[in-house]
This record gives C-alpha cells, structure tokens and sequence, in this order.
C-alpha cells in the first residue's frame, strides 16, 4: 500500500509541475535546432580564447564540426584557417590579448555583432614556461597570474553581460573554463601557474551561484595530454611513455577527448551541471610511493 501511495503522489506531483521543456529548467544553451540531437550547436555562437593551436584549436574544431558558429582569438593569427573536419566552415579569427580589458570586449563585441549572439565561452588561453620559484621574478609571477587567472575572469565578466543581454535569444549560457590538474597537486617549477589554476576552479565555483541559473560556469581539469608542448613537459618517447605507465589509463590523452567533453557540457545534456570541476585525466596519476616501494624491494 505505501508503494502504491507514492506512486500515487509522485503522479499528482508530476501533473502539478508547470511544462519544461528539452532543456530543463536552465535558460542556457540548452536549446537546440534538433531536440533529438543534444549535441547540435546549429546557430549557437561560441568564443574560444586561445583557439588558434594545440587545444583551443582542437575545440574550436570540434565546436564547428557541431554546428556553431566560432570566434577564436589569440595575440598572434593561426598559421592556417581554424576549420570544421570537412574544411567547409571556419572560425572567426579577433586578435587579442586577454590580459586586456579593451580587447576581450572586442571579441565580445565581435562574436556579437557576427552571430546575433553568445552562447558558450571556453576560456583556454593560458599556460607557462618552467620556472624556478626562488628565483622567478616577481613581474613573471604577475603575467602569469593575469594570463591564466585574471583574464579568464575579466573575459566572463564581458561574455556574461552579453549572455544575459535581454536581446540575447538564449537568455543565458555556458562559460567552460580549461584548468589543469597543476592546480590540485604540487606544481614544482610552476608555481604561480598552478596556485592560477587552483583560484580558477574556485573562480567557476563562486560565479556559478554569482551567475545562475542564467549562466551556467564549470571547470574542465585536464590532464596529461599530447600537444605541440608535449616535449617541452614529458621529456621525450621514452619519458612520456613512463609518464603514460603512471596514468590509470597508461596512455597520454588526446585533446580531441577533452574538446568532447567540453561540448557535452556545453549541451543540454549538461544542463544540471554547474559550480564544478569536470576531471578529464585519463584516471589520473598514480602514488608515486607504489612505485619506489616496488624498486626498493
């Protein structure tokens, strides 16, 4: 009897909800041209910061082969035109630096203007050379910091008052930010990149109850994974490959595997999904101590 009760209740319940429709409750980048494929972004309009090479290049692409309509940026152009897989789409190119107040507004102001819109902005520029921190100067730390911590910031100031513009079809967005696992573990040699990193998760977090339901903003920690830099960090075949052994997934990741991630989350399907990091990290690495315990013996 109890069991038929709550079904009971659970029905009236149902019946007294007012209509949602494929998108759930979030105005966000929810909606999309074909209920049936969550994942096309037909008419969505995206920003990649940093999207003119290694990863932001790789979800830039994987944004156009879903149908949106991209603006990339960087402080230097790409050495050939960011495209959809079948080459018969491309991203729009806006030069900026996104340490700049003026320039971030301008991407802003140009996706805009190019699409109507602004659905989705993926903050991905950023990064930093190894560095000794006894010694790494204070004005290194400074640049640093505004690359990887206060642009991103700056740039969802700019992309949120845009997303939430009365004029803005979507009435809301998604704001993905691309953080690292140096973030959450000691980074030796990078010391004001990963504490960047850490203040960027909590960055996502704080702006998610700032911004919500309107917008929604989640952290993307990655991991280990192959790029044009890869060598400069892993060493070469033989090291990155003691670095893959480590990894519960024993193999470097693919940026391709993050930039589909970052679509999910970007897509209805994610809908709930906001004021969180999402690890894409292959597993992560495992206790160092195993191993030397193991060579000890």
């Amino acid at each position: 009897m109890e069991s038929v009760t709550c079904h009971a209740l659970a029905a009236v319940r149902r019946q007294e909800r007012p209509p949602v429709d494929a998108t759930g409750s979030v105005p966000s980048v929810s909606t999309t041209r074909s209920p049936a494929d969550p994942l096309d972004f037909t008419g969505r309009s995206v920003i990649v910061t940093g999207g003119t090479r290694g990863l932001g290049r790789v979800i830039a692409t994987t944004f156009l082969d879903a149908g949106a309509d991209v603006v990339i940026c960087a402080r230097s152009a790409p050495d050939s035109p960011v495209t959809s897989s079948d080459r018969t789409r491309s991203a729009m190119f806006v030069a900026a630096d996104v340490r700049e107040p003026d320039e971030v507004s301008a991407v802003v102001d140009a996706a805009v203007e190019a699409n109507g819109r602004l659905d989705v902005l993926v903050n991905n520029a950023g990064g930093a050379p190894p560095a000794d921190s006894a010694t790494v100067s204070p004005r290194f730390n400074e640049k640093i910091l505004a690359l990887n911590l206060t642009g991103p910031m700056t740039f969802s100031q700019a992309a949120r008052r845009a997303m939430v513009e009365p004029s803005n079809p979507s009435g809301g967005g998604v704001i993905l930010n691309i953080s690292s696992v140096s973030g959450s573990r000691p980074n030796p040699h990078g010391v004001a990149y990963g504490a960047a990193k850490a203040g960027l998760e909590n960055m996502g977090r704080t702006l998610a109850h700032e911004w919500g339901p309107e917008v929604r903003v989640v952290t993307v920690t990655v991991g280990l994974i192959l790029t044009e830099e890869s060598e400069q960090f892993y060493g070469d075949e033989t090291g990155r490959a003691a670095i893959a052994g480590n990894l519960a997934m024993k193999r470097l990741g693919d940026p391709s595997e993050v930039a589909d991630m970052c679509l999910v989350l970007a897509s209805p399907l994610a809908r709930w999904v906001t004021g969180t990091s999402v690890e894409v990290h292959g597993g992560g690495e495992g206790p160092a101590y195993l191993g030397l315990a193991d060579r000890d013996a």
